[in-house]
């Protein structure tokens, strides 16, 4: 169209938060003043502008924002702006600021701005793309137009977690309108979307029961006496059964949550990895209270490999190779998780590894200890405290990351699919140093084989070496 003369190609900027100025008081003061109703910006040696003492942190009785109750908030007698900047408006360049933090001449001095550079890696919510993420990145780039930063992107690397969202609890009621007040009679479920009444009860009043959820009586009457709208509720079963629907946690949805409560009944280690075990770190995954009871356990059984009898007891003796295999495929797949942020991988090897030496009954402290190293960025607690119970009066922060040695990690033996016609039958295992000739003779002399084959000769055997053997009959 530009070559025809139609037109002209333009790019058009949007900010989505038109509106700049807040009514309230915490916020960097907005340094503009008025003369005869014209906005004047303030001279720059009236800079920084300092919130004033207020009586209360409220908007006036006439509804005007609280820096409108500050004595004197005025400049050479002309009024200061009363509203604030928004949160965004600090936290879009303060990553600059604290690498200078007290230079008086500007917000950081192009040597030390040449030193730091950008950001690593900044993790923030989703939620905070069209608010903080969009001016993080807008004022970089401002700044970067005036000369003034070597770089216009702020962060390197940016990761976005997914939301942990709640379990809302619903019931279907008929409504029963035979008085003169609407009762919402809880008798049996309707699937009648026109005659049925969904509400949402709290978390903690609900009874999870062979994969149902519940609530009783006593939760129904409960949940009345505090909120007026399950006043015309009425229940004539002992327990009425709900469906969970997950969403968005939110205080009035009473599906939130509280950590408090869960670090107070589990630690905040089991809280700390039951939220990385929930699945990729990207994606947003439902919470479920009943799952945690698995990483409490889990942190358990991590606990008992150093004792015995309740004793701590930890063996000097040197490892089998089947106790360095586990200990060194561990900490392969953590050190290569942790690089990709896939901490819920991580904490699933965890777990295996701690079944298969709890299987080998080790308590060998060349597998334990940098095992603990391992798990400390996961359970900093618990780490931190077999770490001295171990000997050790350093930190575990301060040692050395264990590295994985690929020798242990190689495989004597092989357990071959043994397939016929496509179809696998059984798994037979040889050493992987057999060659294709020495596997097919080990297959077709198998007792299980040669029953299948009912003593007919195969018209093929293919091997495929530590992958598959097929028998084509």
């Amino acid at each position: 169209m530009e070559k025809s003369g139609a037109g002209e190609g333009r790019i058009n900027f949007r900010l989505r938060d038109a509106a700049f100025g807040r009514q309230r008081y915490w916020g960097e003061p907005i340094p503009v003043y008025y003369k005869d109703d014209i906005p004047y910006p303030l001279p720059e040696g009236a800079l920084p502008l300092v919130l004033p003492e207020v009586d209360k942190f409220l908007p006036t009785e006439d509804g005007e924002p609280p820096l409108a109750r500050a004595k004197n908030w005025t400049y050479e007698g002309h009024p200061l702006e009363t509203t604030t900047m928004p949160g965004w408006a600090g936290s879009s360049w303060y990553f600059l600021r604290y690498m200078d933090p007290k230079n008086n001449g500007r917000f950081a001095s192009p040597e030390t701005i040449n030193y730091w550079q950008q950001i690593d890696l900044y993790m923030g919510g989703s939620e905070h793309a069209t608010g903080h993420l969009l001016y993080f990145r807008f004022w970089t780039k401002f700044l970067h137009d005036r000369g003034w930063l070597p770089f216009d992107e702020p962060a390197r690397k940016l990761v976005n977690q997914g939301m942990i969202q709640g379990i809302s609890m619903m019931v279907n009621v008929l409504v029963d309108r035979s008085n003169d007040e609407d009762r919402y009679a809880i008798l049996e479920h309707s699937d009648d979307r026109d005659g049925s009444f969904q509400r949402n009860f709290l978390i903690d009043r609900v009874e999870f029961n062979e994969g149902r959820y519940y609530i009783t009586r006593e939760g129904l009457q409960a949940t009345r006496e505090q909120d007026a709208t399950f006043r015309n509720f009425e229940i004539s079963k002992d327990r009425i059964e709900l469906k969970p629907v997950i969403e968005k946690m939110s205080k009035s949805k009473g599906n939130v949550v509280n950590p408090d409560d869960i670090i107070a009944k589990y630690g905040a280690d089991t809280l700390r990895l039951y939220e990385m075990f929930l699945g990729p770190l990207e994606q947003s995954k439902p919470w479920d209270t009943n799952g945690i009871e698995g990483t409490s356990r889990f942190l358990k059984r991590f606990w008992n490999l150093f004792y015995e009898n309740d004793v701590f007891s930890v063996s000097d003796v040197a490892p089998t190779k089947e106790e360095f295999k586990t200990l060194h495929a561990t900490l392969k797949k953590v050190t290569e998780d942790i690089g990709k942020m896939s901490f819920n991988t991580s904490v699933s090897q965890f777990m295996i590894a701690v079944n298969e030496l709890a299987a080998l009954k080790c308590h060998k402290r060349d597998v334990l200890e940098p095992l603990t190293i391992a798990l400390a960025p996961f359970a900093p607690h618990i780490a931190e405290e077999l770490w001295e119970k171990l000997g050790h009066g350093d930190s575990i922060t301060l040692a050395k990351w264990p590295h994985w040695d690929a020798q242990f990690l190689v495989e004597d033996n092989f357990s071959y699919p043994i397939s016929f016609n496509g179809k696998t039958r059984l798994q037979l295992v040889f050493p992987v140093a057999l060659s294709k000739e020495d596997v097919e003779a080990q297959v077709l002399a198998n007792p299980e084989v040669q029953q299948r084959l009912e003593g007919k000769a195969p018209k093929k055997v293919i091997v495929v070496p530590k992958r598959i053997v097929n028998i084509v009959v």
